[in-house]
């Protein structure tokens, strides 16, 4: 890894605090984008293998410097952070759709979980896990839905390529015993 390349990155990442385009960073270090990615993705082995308090997160389109997850007990002893409301079952479970059928309307997500969506479509949006991405070319022009790198960063993802998979078959009834 190129010490003082990697060292002007982690200055960077760690002055701005949120995610960086890789582009930008690339522009900054007059490199190509492929090398960026190269050099991010030496960091991030790096960190990983110190066991280091920061790590470094990206997705397809963004680098950030975040805490380790490994340590969050210290961080919320530290911090002693408020206690957060918990989304509710109805939010995850239109998280859930976005996240795998996305771009989606809301039509769509509605016809999957067969109940309106638009408070969880709402909460989602504040919450900076899912935006508007366009128009469906379909009469009516229905608002596309697709979840967003905060969506990525919150569940520890790099790309959606790392979602779970769905199960082939979903069982119609379970046996009990």
């Amino acid at each position: 890894m190129e010490n003082r390349k990697a060292a002007i990155v982690e200055c960077l990442l760690f002055v701005a605090g949120e995610p960086v385009l890789i582009s930008e960073i690339a522009r900054v270090l007059e490199q190509d984008e492929a090398s960026v990615r190269a050099l991010l993705y030496e960091m991030e082995m790096t960190y990983q293998e110190q066991g280091r308090g920061i790590t470094l997160m990206t997705t397809d389109d963004t680098a950030q410097l975040v805490s380790n997850r490994a340590y969050i007990e210290y961080v919320e002893a530290l911090l002693q952070p408020e206690q957060k409301k918990s989304v509710s079952q109805s939010i995850m479970e239109t998280l859930a759709v976005i996240a795998y059928k996305q771009p989606v309307t809301r039509a769509e997500i509605e016809a999957v979980r067969g109940v309106r969506c638009e408070y969880a479509v709402s909460q989602l949006q504040k919450l900076g896990l899912i935006a508007a991405v366009g128009r469906k070319d379909v009469i009516g022009k229905p608002m596309l839905y697709a979840t967003t790198d905060t969506f990525l960063h919150k569940f520890g993802l790099h790309n959606l390529s790392e979602l779970p998979s769905l199960p082939l078959e979903v069982p119609e009834t379970i046996e009990t015993v």
